[in-house]
């Protein structure tokens, strides 16, 4: 019994624990991420942005999620109940598992796979789910709309953004995204980085990722003009606030993949004193915060777009310049022996 405990039990009470700490750790950063993109946006129109709750407005998030959890869920006459209450559910989970294979530092994380560039693609695909049931079980012409208008643009971006992957796949010779981390590592620092050899790829990335997690000026799905509050308007207190944590945590999702596959992971900027003397989760921290802030400015400067102005970028413009990227990366580390071996 005592030797099944320590071969199967103790790894599991390890792994849960962590887990535990590290979506307390996630949940607490989104909370004042979400602050953070308030005051960027008032900072930015010459507002204060939330300062009553708590000393400068810290507890704002805080009293928000009170807010949402003492409302009463109302769930419309014609709703399919089961659909509708498990839709917010999937959109929530799914986009904290993907944290599960997201290296802090070197060698903190929770499952260190091989694949973990296509877990993380993998789920952020499922990602889509959660809208489609959403649009479909609340039952009304608006939010399945709105549905069908988010599926069409996740998925459109989706293809950019994996051809992008794989130019940085083909730099680094690795899925496991420790690797992808320590295949920066150089003499040169942050000028060794995937961001100034591939920077076209870089940009086109983070504008995928802003349509990707329907941010700013891609909100098409929650245009007000249009569409009202997309594919959420029929939901409210709990539900809504598990939309909302899920489209929060797939952003930061999408600012630690930038940061891992462009900016160096934990890597410090020098690697010399006194940079090497944080620990590599302060940098990694530091630098899905940077961001994160060029994810807030987008929202505070730039105008919404069309929605067919929106499609053709994707389809038109990123799929090309990413396919051809793809051929000119792998033909410039063939014929340059700087393939990985």
């Amino acid at each position: 019994m005592m030797d099944f405990f320590w071969q199967y039990g103790l790894p599991l009470l390890i792994i849960i624990g962590q887990s535990v700490a590290l979506l307390v750790a996630l949940l607490v950063f989104v909370a004042y991420i979400l602050l953070a993109d308030r005051k960027i946006w008032a900072a930015v129109q010459l507002r204060r942005g939330p300062n009553v709750v708590g000393p400068f407005g810290l507890l704002q998030s805080f009293a928000d999620l009170l807010k949402f959890v003492v409302k009463e869920p109302i769930i419309p006459s014609g709703a399919n109940k089961g659909v509708f209450l498990l839709a917010p559910l999937v959109s929530a989970i799914l986009a904290l598992a993907a944290w599960a294979v997201i290296p802090l530092g070197d060698g903190v994380v929770i499952a260190d796979i091989n694949v973990g560039i296509l877990f993380i693609f993998a789920i952020s695909s499922l990602g889509v789910y959660g809208i489609i049931m959403a649009g479909w079980a609340s039952n009304s012409k608006y939010p399945f709309m709105a549905a069908l208008r988010s599926a069409a643009q996740m998925v459109s971006y989706e293809v950019s953004i994996g051809f992008v992957i794989i130019t940085v796949l083909l730099c680094a010779g690795s899925l496991n995204l420790s690797e992808i981390v320590k295949a920066q590592d150089g003499p040169y620092g942050m000028f060794g980085w995937y961001w100034l050899p591939l920077l076209p790829m870089f940009v086109i990335f983070f504008i995928s990722a802003l349509a990707e997690t329907n941010r700013p000026p891609f909100d098409l799905v929650e245009a007000e003009s249009e569409l009202v509050a997309g594919f959420a308007v029929e939901y409210s207190s709990t539900p809504f606030l598990l939309f909302f944590l899920g489209e929060y945590v797939a952003i930061l999702t999408m600012c630690a993949l930038a940061t891992i596959l462009f900016l160096g992971g934990w890597l410090p900027p020098f690697p010399f004193a006194p940079f090497t003397w944080l620990p590599g989760i302060f940098w990694f921290v530091a630098k899905v915060t940077l961001m994160f802030f060029m994810f807030a400015m987008v929202k505070a400067i730039v105008p919404r777009y069309r929605y067919d102005q929106l499609m053709r970028l994707g389809w038109k413009v990123f799929l090309p310049i990413t396919l051809v990227m793809v051929v000119v990366v792998a033909g410039v580390l063939q014929y340059t022996g700087l393939a990985p071996k």
